[in-house]
């Protein structure tokens, strides 16, 4: 097969952790030829089809230049995207402008015949954030609002709260109030700039100190194994980006009940692979754009991640 990822630059990649290294390994492994551009070499023009430009890559094997190109500028060679048998969306967050054009450039691919996983659609219907909304059975006391006055009421309700923004990644913006409500006024002005945008409270989950759980799903199916990234000093956040120590667990009734309840929905919908995050009990956060942690998972385990999900690729294009 050829596969083209739409990613990062991959000179950003850190390959010892990069869940698309992870793919494009297992990918090459197997045989797949592999492409790679980035959402700004996209491009649509009337008369002709969505078009990408691209660089040919193989992989080395070498730590440092992991990875050879055929095209030495991705200008070089201009490819359809309808010609490679899958285009993998794996652009980072922030789910911005830019990204939200992105999948209506991949959208029209679609419709000219291209395979692209996640399907650019559900990328857009589905935020990481807003997405838990529609399994409240498996979520803790939430409010989504840009009222200051709602967010001070669920406050006096719950009395331990963390607040973030709908757009936000890696743990960035997240903060918690205690009971004694120090500094709320002014954390609502920073996340909310007066009214303008939208933030999202929830009670304040203690188990966040045996981990913030990242469960993938993979094809409808759950991964065995979670990464519980567990938040290390007097940090809140459990996210790896923050700092959190991230280590392997196999999945609990609980999270298993989640996924399995989940992941099947959300792949008829074209979500090849999500991501759920589980504090103790509850479900946080539904990540679909890219999701990670697949080496961590595999190196802690055993257990083979990438070759998951390039089986489900594999069956998906059948």
């Amino acid at each position: 097969m050829k596969l083209l990822f739409v990613a990062d630059p991959l000179e950003s990649f850190k390959i010892y952790k990069d869940t698309t290294f992870a793919m494009m390994r297992e990918a090459q492994r197997r045989g797949h030829a592999l492409s790679a551009c980035e959402p700004k070499d996209l491009m649509w023009q009337r008369g002709a089809p969505a078009t990408a430009f691209v660089r040919d890559i193989t992989l080395t094997g070498e730590a440092s230049a992991w990875f050879t190109a055929a095209q030495q500028a991705p200008d070089e060679r201009p490819a359809v995207l309808k010609d490679f048998d899958a285009v993998v969306m794996r652009k980072d967050p922030p789910f911005d402008s830019e990204f939200f054009y992105t999948t209506h450039l991949l959208e029209q691919a679609e419709r000219e015949g291209a395979r692209v996983f996640n399907k650019p659609r559900a990328l857009r219907d589905h935020p990481e954030k807003l997405a838990i909304l529609a399994w409240p059975q498996f979520i803790g006391p939430t409010l989504v609002t840009r009222d200051a006055q709602d967010i001070k009421r669920f406050h006096a309700a719950h009395h331990d709260i963390i607040l973030k923004p709908l757009d936000g990644m890696g743990g960035m913006g997240i903060y918690r109030v205690k009971e004694d409500g120090l500094n709320l006024g002014s954390i609502i002005e920073t996340l909310n700039r007066e009214g303008a945008q939208s933030v999202m409270v929830q009670k304040f989950l203690p188990a966040i100190a045996q981990g913030d759980k990242r469960i993938l799903v993979i094809g409808g199916k759950p991964v065995p194994y979670c990464l519980a990234r567990i938040p290390q000093g007097s940090e809140v956040r459990g996210n790896l980006a923050a700092g959190g120590k991230g280590v392997a667990q196999a999945l609990s009734a609980r999270d298993r009940e989640i996924a399995e309840a989940i992941g099947p929905v959300l792949a008829a919908r074209g979500l090849l692979l999500i991501g759920l995050d589980v504090i103790g009990d509850h479900l946080t956060e539904i990540n679909v754009t890219s999701p990670t942690c697949f080496q961590e998972i595999t190196d802690q385990t055993g257990f083979d991640v990438a070759a998951m999900f390039i089986d489900a690729l594999e069956a998906a294009l059948l």
